[in-house]
């Protein structure tokens, strides 16, 4: 991004997920926001969501359509990204319980676990703290969510389940320009993570 009057294009992987959710809260946050499926879109972003989905499918998408190299790369070389519940576990450099082909991104020290918090039925709702997200506590929404397990020495923790069976599990973390959450800020409206994630883009650019 050049000048201060522009807004910092983010990308949203559109391979599976709120695809249409991410790119109206990008919008509403700040962001100029484009949908992305082809590696020569990676060339025009500023930052990247990579929304929700199944993970393997995703990863297994990202191979064949020529995405997964590309992506890496510009990870690799500092592009900022923002991933919701199968976007961490995909931003992850280490993955428990998931396919051995299954692809990752290797754009955050962590290690998640796949469908940590259970199946669909078990999926939930609770207030969570995060760190450096002013406002309050933040409604979070987890399906079929992973929990990360470990964290680099380079990682800050932004949240954990602050009680219940899961409490003191972590679930928001950020590495530089990398953010993830094991939650979905884009369905309830809540816009702190999308400009959370916008300002760093911006930042950045």
């Amino acid at each position: 991004m050049s000048g201060t009057d522009r807004r910092p294009t983010i990308g949203v992987l559109a391979l599976q997920g709120d695809v249409r959710e991410h790119v109206a809260a990008l919008e509403a946050a700040g962001a100029a926001a484009v949908t992305v499926r082809r590696p020569a879109e990676l060339d025009a972003i500023d930052g990247i969501v990579i929304p929700g989905g199944e993970s393997t499918t995703m990863s297994r998408l990202l191979d064949l359509l020529d995405l997964l190299v590309p992506l890496r790369t510009r990870l690799a070389e500092g592009l900022p990204a923002y991933g919701s519940c199968a976007g961490m576990i995909l931003l992850a450099s280490d993955v428990l319980d998931t396919r051995p082909d299954a692809h990752h991104l290797d754009a955050l020290d962590i290690t998640v676990r796949r469908n940590a918090f259970g199946r669909q039925v078990q999926s939930f709702e609770t207030d969570i703290d995060i760190a450096d997200v002013p406002g309050g506590p933040m409604r979070a929404v987890f399906i079929r969510a992973p929990w990360v397990e470990a964290t680099g020495a380079g990682v800050t923790v932004l949240g954990r389940v602050p009680d219940g069976p899961a409490a003191g599990r972590v679930v928001a973390v950020r590495q530089g320009s990398v953010v993830a959450t094991s939650f979905h800020p884009e369905v309830t409206g809540d816009l702190r993570i999308h400009r959370y994630f916008t300002d760093i883009v911006a930042a950045g650019a």
